[in-house]
């Protein structure tokens, strides 16, 4: 069993914040640079400011991540060896990863740093920290959907560490998986440039357009969930085996990660002694310094609705009393209390007709007298602006006091200094020596050029000693203590003091920095061909291969002219695919001497691994011609059970770049899906350069957001109450601000798939596509009629055969990605 480590991880999106988590009481902080982290509207950080982070937090025993936890191009691949030469070289702990290209170019170029992967890579079992750690991982960031049961299966049954999220924002749909804001924006999640649509006002609608949740108990933001708060339930975290407990928030402000940072401090912390215990205090801070309501999101379970902030998407701030009184001739109001108040807090009212007003408190009136605080329960008078009504709620959205309370984490002032004792020796003759030992009992010597000599004026003495020892502003030391060994009536210049000290700390520094993180090697070499050269294609005919989940669409696209079938996988209704079914088409196919390949879902959860292990049995007994694996752990399934398919990496796997295809060629695959994310001119480069066979979609709706979470059960079924009552009985539809409707699919393990409000469709490119090497070119018809499937597939092949010449795509789709890209 491998010894347990606790590990507080938070986050800063900036100077200050990394400040106040090292002060507040963090293990560790994982921070961004300027280009590869996915939080690339935060501040983040350049190079000289990470050389410096690396030192303060090394000084103060803190580790440093840095996110490199973005999808990466072709042509960024030298910037990105150089940069992660640079992190290697600066002594960053480790680095957080997604695209398994990244990982595999660092480990050619540094393969003494550290690789986590990220939370983005969707590992949801074992077999996927199993990969992961194949792959050069020592640390996986499990999926947030999973519960705390599966959490403690896959902590106890491996030595790679596993970290999980404990506090701030979740993402409705599983990290790494989401295409949403790129397809309606064209800024990409998975490269660090989300607009977080899951935060905007949708409708629910079905197929005529009838509002299905008006007159419901419902808000308007149905994709937007409450923020994460484990606090409660930290102990049994903690027992499962988690290594590192992280805080989401490098978007946050400093006071944000203070004030989390120290209350999650104290848990852990109290824990440790054996007597775990959250104060009032803390739970309130928490709340108050940002919430959208909280959630355990799915650690205990699958919460529905309860899960969702749908009535508010950002800070709601905390409730601290209602409108009482109004005068509206002196815009005034008066305030019956649940909460304290203080002057200067900001406020919100909710008003009755909708809506919030916001004021903050320049002054508080109690009895006719002002007051700086006001206590619960009683009654207060304040400035308020017009639109305020009798019964409105107040909550306070910004409160003075507990901000003071966390800028004394971050900043000049805050300054947490590291103790030294100082041993001084001033012998007659000899140079002066200081010796400085830190807390751990490191020490940093140094001595002056100069040679004690008797003084002439003022001797040497405790005080003056003392005076230049205590100059340690610079560093990060504070003089706790002084030794001095002196001659009688000896002198050594101000300046020679200095210098000594100067010396000493720096040593003290050297070795204090050493004993919590010794250096690692130097790297400076990069391979010389990072891209290989494009060659010819291989192949000038394309595939027209069809994705069907029934028997009976996959044979109707055979007999329009598929030349492969793609079955199964995330089936778009509620019915698990049989032996049956499989045996169906395998027969079908075979009687049309095609080819075919069993496809995966995306997501695969603990519990299911046995029964996947079952079905690569029927499958391997089937003989199809491919297994299309969309999930990292079936692929670890595949290989440990030296399954004979041959293996096909599919598009949830994120493919973008060389280095990710030849890593999945390396792990055996004899093709890949494309990034559905990826230009025409990506595509046309990789296709000339790939180890392996490419596939591109050409057809179909492109999956936006897959998710446990599905707001058909959740708001017209109930499911939070325990078992769905909805049962799927018609199509819904997610409707936008510009009436866009997004059509909501529920798969056969009832998670909810949001699909592009367009078809993509291709048809006038994809004797292009064939044309510069691209070899399977498919339709996903999962989402089609099977009478819609034999259409297209017939359309599709009279193009690719030269029997029809179009001008036009088909009305009512989108070129998706192909010619416009993505931020």
């Amino acid at each position: 069993m491998k010894k347990q480590t606790i590990e507080l991880l938070a986050p800063a999106g900036s100077w200050e914040a990394l400040e106040a988590a090292v002060n507040a009481g963090a293990d560790a902080v994982y921070m961004g640079g300027k280009a590869f982290g996915a939080r690339q509207y935060a501040s983040n950080f350049d190079r000289e400011e990470m050389q410096k982070a690396v030192y303060f937090a090394h000084m103060h025993r803190v580790m440093l991540y840095i996110t490199v936890n973005t999808l990466v191009d072709d042509s960024e691949l030298k910037e990105l060896a150089d940069y992660l030469l640079f992190l290697n070289n600066v002594g960053i702990d480790g680095i957080i990863v997604q695209d398994l290209g990244v990982i595999r170019l660092a480990r050619q170029i540094v393969p003494d740093l550290p690789l986590h992967a990220s939370t983005q890579m969707t590992v949801t079992n074992s077999a996927g920290v199993e990969l992961a750690a194949q792959a050069g991982m020592e640390r996986v960031v499990l999926a947030r959907e999973l519960s705390l049961d599966e959490i403690n299966k896959i902590c106890h049954g491996t030595d790679t560490e596993i970290e999980v999220f404990i506090h701030g924002a979740l993402c409705v749909c599983y990290s790494g998986q989401c295409l949403m804001s790129s397809l309606i924006g064209g800024r990409s999640g998975n490269r660090g440039r989300c607009a977080q649509p899951c935060r905007l006002p949708y409708k629910l609608v079905n197929a005529s357009g009838d509002d299905l949740l008006e007159g419901k108990d419902a808000g308007q933001y149905l994709l937007s969930p409450k923020d994460m708060n484990t606090l409660e339930i930290l102990p049994q975290l903690i027992e499962a085996g988690v290594a590192s407990y992280k805080i989401e928030g490098r978007m946050k402000r400093p006071e944000y990660v203070a004030v989390v940072v120290d209350a999650y401090r104290r848990a852990i912390d109290s824990y440790l002694a054996g007597d775990y215990t959250v104060p009032e205090q803390d739970l309130a801070n928490i709340e108050q310094i940002f919430n959208r309501d909280f959630t355990t999101a799915y650690l205990l379970g699958r919460p529905g609705k309860e899960m969702m902030s749908d009535r508010r998407p950002n800070n709601r701030g905390v409730l601290v009393g209602r409108v009482v009184k109004l005068d509206k001739v002196k815009n005034k109001a008066t305030i019956k209390l649940d909460k304290e108040l203080h002057l200067d807090d900001g406020l919100e009212f909710w008003v009755s007709v909708g809506g919030r007003v916001g004021a903050t408190v320049t002054s508080l009136l109690q009895n006719g007298e002002e007051v700086i605080t006001a206590a619960a329960g009683t009654q207060v008078t304040i400035d308020v602006p017009h639109g305020i009504k009798i019964n409105d709620r107040v909550f306070r959205t910004f409160d003075n006091q507990l901000m003071t309370y966390a800028a004394q984490f971050f900043g000049e002032k805050a300054k947490r200094r590291i103790p030294v004792s100082a041993m001084v020796t001033a012998k007659l003759g000899s140079p002066m020596t200081v010796l400085l030992t830190d807390d751990e009992g490191n020490t940093g010597y140094g001595e002056t050029a100069f040679i004690v000599e008797a003084a002439r004026k003022h001797a040497l003495n405790e005080e003056t000693v003392r005076k230049q020892l205590d100059r340690l502003g610079t560093t990060e030391y504070e003089l706790a203590d002084l030794v001095l060994e002196c001659d009688e009536n000896v002198m050594v210049p101000m300046s020679e003091i200095n210098e000594a000290r100067r010396l000493a700390a720096e040593a003290l520094d050297a070795v204090r920095l050493e004993a919590f993180a010794p250096a690692r090697p130097q790297r400076h070499k990069v391979p010389r061909e990072l891209v290989p050269q494009e060659k010819i294609s291989r192949s000038r005919h394309a595939m027209l291969t069809v994705h069907a989940d029934t028997p009976a669409k996959a044979q109707v696209a055979l007999g329009a002219g598929a030349d492969y079938i793609i079955f199964g996988g995330d089936v778009f209704n509620s019915d698990q695919l049989t032996e049956k079914d499989y045996r169906a088409v395998a027969e079908v196919v075979r009687s049309y001497g095609k080819s075919w390949a069993v496809a995966t879902p995306r997501i695969v959860k603990e519990g299911q691994l046995p029964y996947f292990a079952k079905l690569f049995s029927l499958w391997e007994a089937l003989q199809p011609d491919a297994v299309y694996i969309s999930n990292n752990g079936l692929w670890q399934l595949a290989k440990k059970r030296g399954c004979k398919v041959p293996l096909w990496a599919d598009m949830s796997l994120n493919i973008y770049n060389d280095q990710n295809l030849e890593f999945w060629r390396e792990q055996g695959a004899v093709g890949a899906t494309l990034s559905a994310e990826l230009t025409m001119a990506q595509v046309e480069h990789l296709a000339a350069v790939s180890p392996v066979s490419v596939e591109c979609m050409v057809q179909g709706r492109i999956e936006m957001m897959v998710s446990e979470y599905c707001v058909g059960g959740s708001f017209l079924g109930d499911l939070h109450q325990g078992a769905c009552k909805n049962n799927c009985r018609e199509q819904l539809f997610l409707s936008d601000r510009k009436d866009a409707q997004f059509p909501i699919v529920t798969d056969q393990n009832c998670r909810m798939h949001i699909l592009n409000a367009h078809d993509l469709s291709m048809l006038t490119n994809v004797k292009h596509m064939e044309a510069i090497g691209v070899q399977r070119l498919r339709m996903d018809a999962r989402n089609y009629s099977n009478e819609a499937t034999a259409e297209l597939v017939a359309l599709y092949k009279q193009v690719l055969n030269g029997y029809k010449e179009v001008s036009e795509n088909l009305p009512r789709t989108t070129r998706g990605h192909y010619f416009r890209g993505v931020l």
